[in-house]
């Protein structure tokens, strides 16, 4: 049997909450602004795997058993009130408010009632990281993976101390399985693709709560948490443990390799020593994070989870598209986390602490009893329950399959597809390039123009076509920069690149490596005018990847920058409701930027 760690108040917990919680805010808010705020998600589960263990250890010494039901029924009333009321009263707003925001709304749905978001968006082939639609409850993944650990941690726990009978190997067991949780997203993850399926992953990102239930062990047991060296180093190595994690914060960014492969294991292992720094009760930390206003936030930080990214997205679909950082941008921002704040705190009082306090029962009671009786708002309030569920119910029923974003790829990647098998391509080839004639400078027609990318291209395909009548389209919606070599190599060898090319990737993730857009460009030799299209969206790649693009089309003199960035920067409303691809009219905007680089690249001397 195990012994219960001493202290039953452990200090500073809810202002590792607030931390995490505000991390979280600054990076789905501007997400250039703190790169590595996802780390948030992951001091969560080290805090959730911390104090779970630490509970159950308890249970265990304080009564020799579990009794599962109550530990379930206690989860159930503090992560259920909140969590439906999120989703009918989300589902309920975005039907009201349409565009695409009801998309993919009845798996969502299923997934966030039997926790399970995250199996559901990987099995529906969803992307994190690269949507064409705004999901309603993509944060919802991690409390999927944080309450399939609260269903099975508890029955495997009694069967974890009977196969690890000596107290001090508990920690070592699951700090190894942390490890090979953390060594399996770092050996499935590849560079260059979409990353969802093991940052999603419950197996593959389960190390931060097993660094948690690590440290539960090492508290419970006679071990070096309780040295006196330990408590002589600890009230330096709580600061400098969150120095580290914000600077990691700071630099860690979701479209690099070396996130999956150790940054977010070495987040968690930090957010493990801020804890165990915490415990001897007396870091230096405890006054920055036992006050009040911090506290506050961090027993919210559940509702504030659940709040913030549906008002975000219903927020943003609901006022005028705004420019990034500008007036309207920060309005929209502004208002989305003093709503989310004021919601949260509402549900957290009037619903959340009833419920936990009293039960389901004593509460449903207390419900009816109000209803019946002779006050009104009672019964509007009923009321109003009553049309959110029947409101989430026909916007499940009504919702569209895919977003208009995905349905402009499809259209322009059929109308490709269709143009290559009818061998339009071949009847008319671009007009190609003589290895001894000198650069012509002029203003290329249609017809000696290729035109190489992603989905951008894809979506922009009229466009291109009205603006450059015979261009040629050499386009797929899912490549990346990495695929460009490839695509422009084949299609050297076919003899399909006319003297002027389009280029423009990274929509999905960016681009990183020079290296990828140099070898593009030296294929196409110096006899060539090349425009390569820079990008445009929230995402954190954004800025390096356009300064990366600048500073090597710069070495090229038969080469330019179309600054789509600055254009549709002017007018965000030209875009789609997924804030990247454009619409119709941005399409034409898109065609006349390109147009624009070859005139200015034509008048160079």
């Amino acid at each position: 049997m195990a012994a219960a760690p001493r202290p039953r108040q452990i200090r500073g917990l809810d202002g590792l909450r607030a931390l995490a919680i505000a991390a979280v805010l600054v990076f789905h808010l501007r997400p250039a602004s703190l790169t590595g705020g996802f780390l948030g998600v992951d001091v969560f589960f080290v805090v959730s795997g911390f104090l779970i263990t630490t509970l159950l250890l308890r249970e265990m010494a304080e009564k020799g058993r579990l009794n599962l039901p109550a530990f379930w029924t206690r989860r159930a009333r503090r992560l259920l009130p909140a969590l439906v009321l999120v989703v009918v009263t989300s589902v309920s707003l975005s039907l009201l408010i349409g565009e695409d925001l009801l998309v993919g709304i009845g798996r969502q749905t299923v997934g966030a009632l039997t926790f399970s978001s995250n199996w559901i968006e990987i099995a529906a082939g969803s992307s994190y990281f690269a949507s064409t639609s705004p999901q309603l409850f993509a944060n919802f993944w991690s409390l999927a993976v944080e309450e399939q650990f609260y269903l099975f941690w508890p029955i495997l726990f009694a069967l974890f101390l009977a196969l690890v009978p000596v107290p001090r190997r508990r920690a070592g067991v699951a700090a190894g399985l942390a490890v090979a949780s953390a060594l399996a997203m770092a050996v499935l993850v590849r560079p260059g693709e979409d990353a969802t399926r093991v940052y999603y992953g419950t197996d593959t990102h389960a190390f931060g709560l097993l660094l948690g239930v690590a440290l539960a062990f090492l508290w419970a047991s006679e071990s070096v948490l309780d040295s006196p060296a330990w408590r002589r180093v600890a009230p330096a190595a709580g600061p400098a443990a969150l120095a580290g994690l914000l600077a990691l914060m700071l630099v860690l960014d979701e479209n690099r390799i070396a996130t999956f492969r150790g940054g977010l294991f070495l987040g968690s292992l930090l957010t493990a020593v801020l804890i165990a720094a915490l415990l001897p009760g007396r870091s230096p930390l405890l006054g920055v994070l036992e006050a009040r206003p911090v506290t506050w936030l961090g027993q919210r930080s559940y509702g504030i989870y659940l709040w913030h990214w549906p008002v975000l997205l219903i927020l943003t679909a609901l006022l005028p598209a705004a420019a990034l950082d500008s007036p309207g941008h920060w309005l929209i921002r502004g208002l989305a986390l003093g709503l989310t704040l004021a919601v949260s705190a509402a549900s957290y009082r009037y619903l959340e602490m009833p419920v936990r306090r009293r039960g389901f029962r004593a509460c449903l009671a207390e419900v009816r009893e109000a209803v019946t009786g002779p006050v009104l708002i009672p019964k509007l309030a009923a009321g109003a329950v009553g049309v959110l569920g029947v409101m989430t119910v026909v916007g499940i029923a009504t919702a569209p399959e895919k977003s208009a974003a995905q349905q402009a790829i499809e259209a322009g990647q059929a109308a490709i597809e269709s143009q290559a098998d009818s061998g339009a391509a071949a009847s008319a080839p671009a007009r190609q390039v003589r290895a001894d004639a000198a650069l012509d400078r002029s203003v290329p027609e249609g017809g000696e123009i290729t035109a190489f990318g992603d989905s951008m291209v894809v979506t922009s395909l009229h466009a291109l076509e009205d603006r450059f009548p015979g261009i040629h389209i050499d386009a797929l919606s899912n490549n990346q920069w990495k695929h460009a070599a490839g695509v422009v190599g084949a299609a050297l060898a076919e003899g399909r690149v006319g003297r002027g090319v389009v280029i423009d990737y990274g929509t999905n993730a960016g681009v990183s490596d020079p290296e990828v857009v140099r070898e593009v460009l030296d294929m196409l030799g110096p006899k060539r005018l090349v425009v390569v299209v820079n990008l445009y969206s929230h995402s954190t790649f954004i800025d390096s990847s356009n300064a990366l693009l600048a500073d090597v089309v710069a070495d090229y003199p038969n080469a330019i920058v179309a600054d789509w960035n600055t254009a549709i920067g002017a007018d965000p409303s030209l875009l789609q409701s997924d804030r990247t691809h454009p619409d119709i009219e941005g399409a034409l905007l898109f065609a006349d930027t390109v147009k624009a680089a070859f005139e200015e690249l034509a008048a160079r001397s």
